[in-house]
C-alpha cells in the first residue's frame, strides 16, 4: 500500500536502482538522438536555405519544436540528476527517501515552465505558462516531438539528396542535346522540337528552383507508414522531362542519320519508284495482250505513274542540297513508306492485270497433261477424245480466248477420258 501523497506502492531499493538504470539508458538514447538531429545534414541545410511554401512553415514549427525538445530534455536530465543524488546519500536508503524517490520517480514531479517557448498548439495543444510530467510522461512527449522533427528534416533531405543532382545531369544532357540540335538545324522557331527543348529548359529551371526552396511539396508519404521518413520523393515532373528529352534526342539522332545516309535512301527511293513505274508500264502492256486475247473477260484498268510521289522526291533532293536535315528526315520516312506501297500496288495490278493470261495457261496445261495421260494408256486414238482435244485446243489456242467455254470444253475433254478409259482392262494397261 502506498502513503499519502505517493504515487502508488512506495518503491524499495531495488525498484528504486532499477528505475534509475533505465531512466539512465533513456536519457543516453535520447541525448544521443537529439545530438543526431543537431548534426543532420538535413538539418543544416534547412538553417542555411531560403525557404518558401509548405517547407518554410514546417520548418519554422519544427525550430520551435527542437527548441522544446532541448527544454524537457533538460528539465529530464535535472529531475533524474536529483533522483540518484537523494538515491547516493545513504547505502541502506530510509523509509522516507524511497516515498520521496517513489514519487520523484512515478509522480508528475517534473516542472517545466517557458510556455512562450511551446512550438504551435496543434503539436502541443494551447501554450502554457508550465507543465507537470512524470518522467515516464516525459520521456514520451519527447519521443512523439523528436519523431516529428526528424520526419520533417529526414524528408526534405531525401528530396535534397534525389532531385536537385539528378535535374543537374538532366540539364547538362539537355545542354549536349540543343547543342547538337542546333548544329542540324533544329531551333526554336524552326522546328517543333527546338521549341520543346525551351519549353523543357524553363520546366527544369523553374523545378529546380522550387525542388531547392520548397522540398516538402515533392514528397509522398507512404500510405498507413508512421516512422519518420516514410514514403517518396515525388519524381513526376521530372520524369515527364527526361522523358520528353528522350524523344527529342532520338529525333535529333534520327536527323543525324539522315545527314549521314540521305544519299543512299534518296538513290534507293529512286530504284524503288522506278521498279513501280516499269511495273505499272507492263501491267498496261499485258492489259491490251489480255484485252487482244482473252474475250468477255472484265479487266482492270491501270493507273499511271505516281507524280506526286516524284515531286516529293524532287522536294527532298533539295533539302539534301539546302542542308535541310530536320526537313529532310520526317519527308524521307514518309516518302519510304509511300514508294513501297507504291511497288505493292503496282505488283498487285500487274497480277489482277494478267490474271485471264494465268488462268488460260492452267487451261492448256491441264489439257496437254491430260492429252498426256491418255497416251500412256493407249487411248491417243480414240475417236471421241481426238474430237474433243481438237475442239478444246482451238478455243485455248485463237484469239480472243473465250476462257468460260474454253474451261467448258477441257472438262468436256476430261470426261470423255474418264468415260473412254473406265471401260474393260484391255491392251491399254490399268484404268485412268
Amino acid at each position: 500500500m502506498g502513503v499519502a501523497g505517493t504515487p502508488g506502492p512506495v518503491m524499495d531499493r531495488d525498484e528504486v536502482d532499477r528505475a534509475l538504470a533505465r531512466l539512465g539508458a533513456e536519457h543516453k538514447a535520447i541525448e544521443d538522438s537529439l545530438l543526431a538531429l543537431q548534426d543532420h545534414a538535413g538539418r543544416r541545410l534547412l538553417e542555411g536555405a531560403e525557404l518558401t511554401g509548405t517547407t518554410r512553415d514546417r520548418w519554422q514549427s519544427t525550430e520551435r519544436t527542437i527548441t522544446l525538445l532541448w527544454t524537457y530534455f533538460d528539465a529530464y536530465t535535472g529531475a533524474l540528476s536529483e533522483a540518484r543524488e537523494l538515491r547516493a546519500r545513504r547505502r541502506w536508503s530510509s523509509r522516507e527517501d524511497l516515498e520521496e524517490l517513489t514519487e520523484r520517480l512515478r509522480g508528475e514531479s517534473v516542472l517545466v515552465s517557458g510556455g512562450a517557448q511551446h512550438p504551435a498548439p496543434s503539436i502541443t495543444g494551447s501554450a502554457r505558462l508550465s507543465e507537470r510530467f512524470t518522467l515516464e510522461r516525459l520521456v514520451e512527449r519527447m519521443n512523439e516531438l523528436y519523431a516529428s522533427s526528424l520526419d520533417m528534416v529526414v524528408t526534405a533531405d531525401a528530396v535534397w539528396s534525389a532531385l536537385p543532382a539528378r535535374i543537374d545531369l538532366l540539364a547538362a544532357e539537355l545542354g549536349r542535346t540543343r547543342s547538337l540540335a542546333h548544329s542540324v538545324g533544329v531551333r526554336p522557331g524552326e522546328h517543333p522540337a527546338g521549341d520543346e527543348l525551351e519549353s523543357i529548359t524553363a520546366e527544369l529551371t523553374a523545378l529546380r528552383a522550387q525542388v531547392v526552396t520548397d522540398p516538402l511539396s515533392f514528397w509522398r508519404p507512404a500510405m498507413g507508414s508512421s516512422a519518420p521518413g516514410g514514403g517518396r520523393p515525388d519524381t513526376e515532373r521530372y520524369d515527364r522531362a527526361a522523358r520528353a528529352l528522350e524523344d527529342i534526342r532520338r529525333e535529333i539522332e534520327a536527323v543525324l542519320a539522315v545527314r549521314q545516309d540521305s544519299e543512299e535512301r534518296l538513290l534507293r527511293l529512286r530504284d524503288v519508284l522506278s521498279r513501280a513505274d516499269r511495273t505499272l508500264a507492263e501491267a498496261r502492256a499485258a492489259r491490251g495482250e489480255v484485252l487482244a486475247k482473252i474475250a468477255a473477260s472484265e479487266v482492270p484498268a491501270v493507273s499511271g505513274p505516281p507524280t506526286v510521289l516524284q515531286e516529293r522526291l524532287s522536294t527532298a533532293a533539295e533539302y539534301r542540297r539546302h542542308a535541310q536535315w530536320h526537313r529532310l528526315s520526317p519527308l524521307l520516312e514518309s516518302l519510304e513508306r509511300e514508294a513501297e506501297d507504291e511497288l505493292l500496288r503496282a505488283r498487285e495490278s500487274l497480277t489482277a492485270v494478267t490474271a485471264p493470261l494465268a488462268v488460260r495457261a492452267e487451261l492448256r496445261g491441264r489439257l496437254d497433261a491430260y492429252k498426256a495421260k491418255v497416251a500412256r494408256l493407249g487411248a491417243a486414238e480414240d475417236p471421241l477424245l481426238i474430237e474433243r482435244y481438237d475442239a478444246a485446243r482451238r478455243m485455248l489456242w485463237s484469239a480472243p480466248c473465250d476462257l468460260r467455254v474454253a474451261e467448258q470444253a477441257v472438262l468436256r475433254y476430261q470426261q470423255a477420258a474418264a468415260e473412254v478409259l473406265s471401260g474393260p482392262r484391255d491392251a491399254r494397261g490399268s484404268q485412268w
